[in-house]
């Protein structure tokens, strides 16, 4: 894996979440501490698939959020392309402004996904719909707030774990203890990249405060969201105490093979491929394909 970043821990951004519970996904608006800038991380867009319909509660929420605070968004970050949830990015931008910024394998994501989905030419497989594609330890600004952006494949190949002042987003490399980790099974996927870039994950300080992008209250518990480096070296059901790489990818095969395809996932990788954009047809009504035998 490449080296560590210097990382720039002094800043303690607020950071507020926003819980989906259609999706169990956690957005988050997070304030630079010494401006009013700001950015959202994993936006989400509700969709109705007996219905066919699109809804913008979760967004609305966090666009009441920022304005209420009289806060200016310069990011929305996309951790990685989402198939459990379609991306709230483009509709927040509308309001709002800011940049929306994914990791550069975005490419692979959108090339795998453009063929099982059959789009024609006129997709762009080269992430010009994002207006910045991350390398690995790329750094950006928010407010007076350098932040890092981590190249952590496995759970997809764009996945990116991003890093603000003392808080990472760790998008579905991990989630809280009692939850473990991602799955590595997806086309793209691989458990042995995933084990490696969690132990690199771990490897940041141990009070560094990590928010994850699901979390579906295992044992009945409340729904969580913040815990920290230590806390996950030391607990983390998956990776914790020094599991090896060798019985995590054994877990993580045998549990994948036992799990069924998320509900949203065939309209979401279409949208989401896509910054968030819903594909149309030739006469430019919104539409989504549902390829078959091929997930």
């Amino acid at each position: 894996m490449t080296e560590q970043p210097a990382l720039q821990m002094r800043k303690h951004p607020d950071v507020k979440a926003f819980f989906d519970d259609q999706s169990n996904t956690i957005s988050y608006v997070v304030k630079d501490p010494d401006s009013h800038a700001c950015a959202v991380i994993d936006a989400v867009m509700e969709f109705d698939p007996a219905a066919g319909r699109l809804s913008y509660d979760s967004a609305d929420a966090m666009i009441t959020d920022i304005k209420a605070r009289g806060l200016s968004l310069e990011w929305i970050i996309e951790s990685h392309v989402h198939a459990d949830h379609l991306s709230g990015a483009p509709y927040i931008q509308q309001e709002l402004g800011g940049k929306i910024g994914i990791g550069e394998h975005i490419l692979t994501v959108q090339e795998t996904f453009g063929k099982i989905f059959n789009e024609g030419t006129e997709f762009a497989r080269d992430g010009s719909q994002f207006d910045r594609l991350f390398t690995d330890c790329d750094t950006y600004e928010v407010g007076t707030m350098t932040c890092t952006a981590l190249h952590t494949p496995g759970h997809t190949p764009a996945c990116m774990v991003h890093i603000m002042g003392d808080a990472a987003f760790a998008g579905d490399t991990l989630f809280m203890p009692d939850g473990g980790s991602a799955r590595a099974d997806f086309p793209g996927g691989d458990a042995g990249q995933l084990y490696d870039s969690i132990t690199r994950l771990l490897a940041l300080p141990d009070d560094m405060r990590l928010f994850v992008c699901h979390d579906y209250g295992p044992g009945g518990r409340a729904i969580a969201w913040e815990t920290t480096i230590g806390e996950q070296r030391a607990a983390n059901i998956h990776v914790g105490d020094g599991a090896t790489r060798e019985d995590f990818v054994r877990m993580r095969e045998t549990r994948d093979a036992q799990l069924s395809m998320p509900k949203l996932i065939i309209p979401s990788l279409q949208v989401n491929i896509r910054a968030g954009e819903v594909p149309k047809d030739e006469a430019g009504d919104m539409t989504l394909k549902i390829p078959v035998n091929k997930l």
